[in-house]
């Protein structure tokens, strides 16, 4: 065994060091704090959505099940990587062993997979809504809408589980260094001293297939969804449609935007900085901006909160 095979197998086995975001930041307290109450917005905010929905018998429709699917989705997401950031900035420790930080690859490729394909059935969903209205409810029955989201889960498991058996098994002889603020595929392959060039096409290709094909059944959706609108003769029910689309289409630009930037552009347009801003983006933004836009822009939703509230009300009224 040559030394270069040793250190590469040595290395292997060593931890990691997150630099993150906090060794960039000329005032990382403030950036704590400010990614802290992020974080409990997040959390709360799914999860209240959650609430209502499973609570309110007139939110038990399929766009508010896979809305619920997808608020659940963004709390494992956030809480996958951030707080173990928050935690090592303040006990002052930044490494993650290997095993960790396949899993978290793992689960975190996985989420992110699994809310493309959400977001696609989220699409199709609608397009059978207002162009198949009276056809809907045999078309997007409990059952289809339990396979869909089955679906949805099980393609995005699959696509962790390549890229995360594929990047972890790769050498790795450079910096232990990784320049991010959690195990992002890009991030620590760009440490391994094998040829990663075959891989590097393996995963080009892996992520059009995640990102461009649900892209494609969104983009196809909403273009047949227009195209009825457009023909609809009551212009209330052109606004009513429009209104149930949009926030979906604010969820998706958010989304897809991020993702393919980091997954898809040519190395030349990538820097570990930028690459950071765009993980935060959709790994912490993305989860606190979509209950908000779901609820404020959803007038069942804010209903929902109403009669929740009214609820309480009474409640402490009964008891005083």
């Amino acid at each position: 065994m040559d030394n270069t095979t040793w250190v590469a197998n040595d290395t292997g086995q060593s931890d990691f060091i997150l630099l993150g975001i906090f060794s960039q930041s000329k005032h990382p307290t403030l950036l704590w704090v400010v990614i802290f109450v992020l974080l409990l917005i997040a959390l709360s905010g799914n999860t209240i959505l959650i609430f209502l929905i499973y609570s309110d018998a007139h939110l038990h429709t399929p766009m508010y099940f896979f809305i619920s699917q997808l608020s659940l989705m963004d709390m494992m997401y956030i809480s996958v990587t951030v707080p173990k950031m928050l935690m090592d900035q303040v006990i002052g420790v930044n490494n993650i062993s290997a095993p960790k930080c396949g899993m978290q690859m793992f689960l975190y490729v996985t989420l992110g997979g699994s809310e493309c394909f959400l977001l696609a059935a989220m699409a199709y969903d609608r397009y059978v809504a207002i162009c198949y209205p009276f056809h809907y409810p045999i078309l997007m029955n409990h059952k289809v809408c339990i396979l869909l989201a089955f679906g949805c889960w099980f393609l995005g498991s699959l696509d962790g589980f390549m890229l995360t058996s594929v990047t972890m098994t790769l050498a790795f002889c450079k910096s232990q260094e990784i320049h991010h603020f959690f195990c992002e595929v890009p991030a620590v392959m760009k440490l391994s001293c094998s040829d990663t060039s075959l891989y590097e096409t393996l995963m080009y290709l892996c992520c059009v297939l995640m990102l461009l094909i649900p892209l494609t059944v969104i983009s196809s959706s909403y273009f047949f969804i227009l195209l009825t609108i457009y023909r609809m003769n009551s212009a209330k029910g052109r606004k009513k449609a429009l209104t149930t689309c949009t926030s979906h289409m604010t969820v998706v630009i958010l989304f897809y935007g991020a993702g393919i930037y980091n997954y898809m552009l040519p190395s030349s347009y990538h820097t570990p900085e930028k690459d950071m801003m765009a993980s935060v983006f959709y790994t912490i933004l993305t989860p606190v901006l979509n209950p908000l836009i779901y609820s404020l822009r959803n007038k069942d939703v804010t209903a929902a909160v109403k009669k929740m509230l009214n609820v309480g009300t009474v409640l402490q009224e009964a008891i005083k």
